[in-house]
């Protein structure tokens, strides 16, 4: 079995002119196909746009998507968006998941920011690290996903740009 998923985007403007006119646009289209004892990263970690202060603060993306604030940061708009993985293994099979690092670092324009305390959307939900944790699968295929939210440490006075970093997940099957 493998587990599929589609994405597209696709934009029409208006004709405002009364002569012929021809537009085109371009669509992107994406798909992710799971085999046995894999996964794959189907939604990257972001946690947004925000503005900074002169007063550190933090925002956190919680597994399920929500995101808060502390400190002098103020949230705009609401497209942050947690980490979704998906897998396939066999039901009630053993999982080992963990991190490469416990805390990464984005780094843009400016200062670079740290991101920590990665969480994953278990029922309870279940702080990640770089020792392994052990779920179990309970899909009746064997296919699986999960999602991740984390903090993120946001400096004062941050400087405006896009700020970028990696970090690993590790999953053992059992």
């Amino acid at each position: 079995m493998h587990a599929i998923s589609i994405a597209g985007f696709a934009s029409l403007w208006p004709c405002t002119s009364v002569l012929a006119q021809t537009a085109v646009e371009q669509g992107q289209s994406q798909v992710g196909v799971v085999t046995p004892l894999s996964f794959i990263q189907t939604e990257e970690l972001s946690f947004g746009r925000i503005l900074s202060s002169n007063t550190a603060g933090t925002v956190t993306v919680a597994p399920n998507g929500t995101r808060t604030r502390s400190g002098g940061v103020t949230l705009h708009g609401n497209d942050q968006q947690a980490a979704v993985f998906a897998g396939l293994g066999a039901v009630n099979q053993r999982v080992q998941i963990s991190l490469g690092s416990n805390s990464i670092f984005l780094t843009g324009p400016g200062v670079r920011m740290r991101a920590r305390n990665f969480v994953i959307g278990s029922t309870p939900t279940a702080v990640l690290s770089t020792t392994p944790r052990v779920f179990r699968i309970a899909g009746a295929n064997g296919g699986f996903s999960f999602p991740v939210g984390a903090t993120l440490d946001v400096n004062a006075n941050q400087a405006p740009g896009t700020y970028r970093g990696t970090w690993s997940i590790t999953l053992n099957y059992q």
